[in-house]
């Protein structure tokens, strides 16, 4: 926050209350490029790295080309793989577009286009649903309004009337509050009763007995306490504590050192790194300009020009740019509060569940069997989801509810295909969440193949009534993860 001190030079605004004033210099103001620039540059590395990961694994194929079916999400079941060799194509072109995002090559469309591209590929199927994927989403969409090619990028070489050092300070703060809110909104998240009772890290960590140095302490339960309440407290505090000056360097370090466990225990992909790069915009704009002329050998002043308010009225395109922030945000405020909107523990019924921040807070287990009635002559007949999907969604549907809904549809579908006329379709799924006793997920009297699939909640789901039991003797692997392929 220091590039917009209050103490900052600047005259009064005419024709505008104080309030507006201070709104108009924290949007307004300029501020040094370094950490827009550095960003972009991270951004597209770790995109082009994700991409290679995706080819080098072999995630194409089994994703995208191997599976019969895929589990849209609502709203977008007209989004679907590209035939043939489209979907390799497909991730060429996004490893492309990332390279175009690092340079600063043609970064509007690059930008957009990746946005479009890595959406689509996110929109395919909810196996493949990470909360990373999701936030990628979203920052590749802001990317595209914030003007970070503007220095040490190919368009400022090409163009050199684009080149700036400044940009306004909406455009860094911007990105500053949509990791803000992943980190608070997790941290929010992590006050559920569950994860306050040691559930499910304490099951994960006896998993990870075998982890270097510490990792026979990981069933001490006061280690498990310091990962349980050390986790809620970084994530609701290091945002405030990154934009204190006296604090900052210590948040920063305690990022670092969450996220780099984090990427060692568990599978979570580009996560971890990601976060990192994100965590540095918080320091003062201006900070690596200083750096770097410090290595130059250069003196930086100690009042840089970039610090000063602006003073100019409100122009109509500010305005505009103020009402569509606002807007923005009022959007992903409330998405991660929509699931109270649902009866039930969002952990178990998942209604809510999905681009709400809930990251990393749920062990669940399920036993899946579907039962077909004939109705023409009464025949039940039972299916088993592997004859019909691939092993990760199989695992991945058996738990979620708007999933096995789905599949219950695509069975109905496919019977009647093969002139069954009338079928009806129960599930009977046993599911334990976070180490509790196995319960009835869904009610096995329901014909889900007539149940329709909205937004409103699900009566069908059956209500949580295992009481959560602490078992610090069971080994669970968190399945929310890169790992379980």
């Amino acid at each position: 926050m220091d590039e917009i001190s209050p103490s900052a030079q600047g005259t009064s605004v005419p024709s505008s209350s104080p309030w507006s004033q201070r709104l108009h210099a924290f949007l307004f103001s300029p501020v040094h490029i370094a950490w827009l620039v550095i960003f972009r540059i991270a951004f597209g590395g770790i995109m082009l790295w994700e991409v290679w990961r995706y080819f080098a694994m072999d995630r194409i194929r089994r994703y995208y080309i191997e599976p019969h079916f895929h589990f849209t999400y609502y709203g977008f079941e007209w989004v679907k793989p590209w035939e043939g060799d489209g979907m390799y194509h497909h991730f060429y072109a996004l490893g492309a577009l990332s390279i175009c995002i690092l340079f600063g090559l043609y970064y509007r469309l690059a930008t957009t286009l990746f946005f479009l591209g890595f959406t689509y590929v996110f929109l395919l199927d909810q196996t493949q649903h990470l909360n990373h994927f999701y936030l990628v989403s979203l920052i590749s969409f802001l990317l595209i309004f914030v003007p970070a090619h503007r220095a040490f990028s190919l368009d400022a070489w090409r163009m050199p009337k684009l080149h700036t050092t400044t940009v306004p300070g909406w455009s860094l703060w911007l990105l500053r509050a949509q990791i803000g809110l992943v980190y608070f909104f997790g941290g929010i998240a992590k006050m559920g009763p569950d994860w306050l009772a040691g559930e499910p890290m304490r099951s994960w960590l006896a998993a990870r007995m075998d982890f270097p140095v510490i990792g026979p302490y990981f069933q001490d339960e006061r280690v498990v306490a310091g990962f349980v309440y050390g986790g809620l407290l970084l994530d609701l505090l290091v945002v405030p504590a990154l934009l204190w000056k006296r604090t900052r360097i210590w948040a920063f370090l305690a990022a670092v050192a969450f996220h780099l466990l984090n990427a060692r225990l568990f599978s979570i992909g580009i996560f971890p790194w990601f976060m990192l790069c994100a965590t540095l915009i918080f320091f003062p704009a201006d900070l690596p300009r200083r750096i770097w002329q410090s290595v130059l050998g250069k003196k930086s002043p100690a009042s840089s020009p970039l610090l000063s308010m602006t003073t100019s009225p409100w122009t109509r395109s500010q305005h505009v740019t103020a009402v569509l922030l606002a807007a923005y945000f009022l959007v992903q405020i409330l998405m991660p509060l929509r699931h109270w909107l649902y009866p039930g523990n969002v952990d178990w019924t998942e209604e809510g569940h999905r681009f709400s921040w809930h990251m990393k807070l749920r062990s669940k287990d399920a036993q899946a069997t579907f039962l077909v009635t004939d109705l023409r002559n009464g025949h039940i007949t039972e299916v088993y989801p592997g004859e019909y999907l691939t092993e990760r969604q199989c695992g991945k549907m058996a738990n979620r509810p708007d999933m096995i809904l789905q599949f219950a549809h695509y069975l109905a579908e496919q019977l009647k295909r093969q002139d069954y006329e009338k079928v009806e379709v129960r599930a009977h799924i046993m599911a334990s969440l976070n180490g509790r006793k196995p319960q009835l997920l869904v009610d096995p009297t329901v014909d889900l193949s007539r149940e329709p699939r909205n937004l409103a909640p699900a009566r069908w789901i059956m209500p949580l009534t295992e009481p959560l039991k602490r078992q610090p003797s069971m080994a669970i692997l968190p399945h929310d993860t890169e790992t379980k392929d």
